[in-house]
């Protein structure tokens, strides 16, 4: 199997108003350190003399960056070089697992959750994939069927929106995808997370890069990505945070008078250095996973 290497330098600006009483802030902005993506230097840096304090939730490697700001603009920008080098697998030898053989860790990602309501959508389910061969190719055709049925339409959904209302409305941002998916794969019993990230290769018709929601599913032996939205090339997605759904894993939660400037300004570029194994990413047909078993 090829030792090479994806390279990926990511920025990412945040901005906000601060009201008079100052605000507490919780981001999920650091790449994540997975045993296939490494971090080889990072920073962060405030145009308010403030203290930081980040830490590593032990269960989920999610790292969290806690601050108060103080009155007036917040500016956060984060920077990070990082490498991956994914797990690949053929998609053909990676059958589901009996629940009976789950690592305990993947069980939580089994049960419905605020936005991903698996008890309301089983019918459906069962009735679009519960005859077909369980394996990756059964994940494979719930993406699909995902990305046929849904609309790529920003500015068509909100915070409140669940799987249930994405299925109805037909229409959705990546986030709204990756609820889905993730909803019908627990239907069959698939442990499946939702995952933050960031849009490497994303068409810039769509908008301005940005972070990116798309799924990790438990085959095989560990967790696989998986892009319902279709918008971008998983090689180049780096891992910022994994949780049950969105409400897990929200780049910025605010506590106070918040006023968001602008958007996150996100980039994520890829270095390319032959000699040394790195390439650029590319659409592959292996199961690709930044995971261990």
């Amino acid at each position: 199997m090829t030792k090479e290497k994806v390279r990926i330098d990511l920025r990412a600006d945040l901005e906000y108003e601060i009201g008079p009483y100052g605000a507490d802030f919780i981001f999920n902005i650091h790449a994540a350190h997975t045993p296939r993506q490494s971090v080889s230097s990072e920073h962060v840096s405030l145009n308010q003399p403030i203290a930081v304090d980040v830490q590593t939730e032990v269960l989920t490697g999610n790292r969290y960056m806690r601050l108060r700001a103080m009155p007036g603009p917040l500016k956060v920008a984060y920077r990070a070089t990082l490498e991956l080098q994914h797990h690949r697998a053929e998609p053909d030898r990676l059958p589901e697992v009996a629940i009976r053989d789950l690592p305990l860790a993947t069980l939580g990602y089994l049960y419905p959750s605020r936005y991903c309501e698996s008890d309301k959508l089983m019918r459906i389910a069962m009735k679009q994939f519960g005859r077909m061969a369980p394996g990756y190719a059964r994940v494979q055709a719930i993406m699909a069927w995902v990305q046929k049925e849904i609309t790529y339409l920003p500015n068509t959904s909100g915070s409140s929106t669940s799987a249930v209302d994405t299925l109805l409305g037909q229409a959705g941002v990546c986030r709204d995808f990756a609820h889905l998916m993730i909803t019908l794969c627990r239907c069959l019993n698939i442990p499946a997370r939702f995952t933050t990230g960031t849009d490497y290769g994303a068409d810039p018709a769509i908008g301005p890069p940005d972070f990116h929601a798309y799924v990790e599913a438990y085959v095989g032996d560990r967790w696989y990505i998986f892009d319902p939205s279709g918008t971008g090339v998983p090689m180049g997605f780096v891992r910022i945070g994994t949780g049950r759904d969105a409400a897990d894993v929200s780049f910025a939660t605010m506590f106070g008078d918040v006023t968001p400037s602008t958007g996150p300004k996100v980039h994520a570029v890829a270095m390319e250095d032959i000699p040394a194994g790195v390439v650029r990413p590319y659409l592959t047909h292996y199961a690709i996973s930044t995971d261990t078993p």
